[in-house]
């Protein structure tokens, strides 16, 4: 009787579990960019999955020049807030120059 009661306290603290959700994951590195009056900016260590508006940039001033140092492919958006197509995929390790404008960025 005590191995069925055992058995299932176990299975249920494991549904317990899994239904918690779990914390959101960041990325690991820096992502530099110039904000559109040209000064040096970043973000350490990003949430994935999340849109993140780069400051000091908007869609009718928006930054450039990106670099990813981090562990993420990046998604860059000319729009704030993500919105708009997809501007550019940015795979860990890239560096563009000036003419690729940006305002918004996801992190995978």
């Amino acid at each position: 009787m005590r191995l069925h009661q055992t058995l299932g306290a176990a299975a249920g603290a494991l549904l317990l579990a899994l239904a918690v959700p779990s914390s959101a994951h960041a990325t690991t590195g820096d992502f530099f960019y110039k904000t559109s009056t040209g000064q040096d900016a970043a973000i350490s260590d990003p949430v994935s999955a999340r849109c993140v508006n780069l400051p000091g940039t908007s869609t009718d001033s928006p930054g450039h020049s990106p670099r990813n140092f981090t562990t993420s492919t990046v998604t860059a958006f000319l729009e704030a807030d993500c919105e708009g197509d997809t501007y550019f995929v940015m795979k860990p390790g890239a560096k563009l120059g000036d003419k690729l404008k940006l305002s918004s960025v996801v992190f995978s």
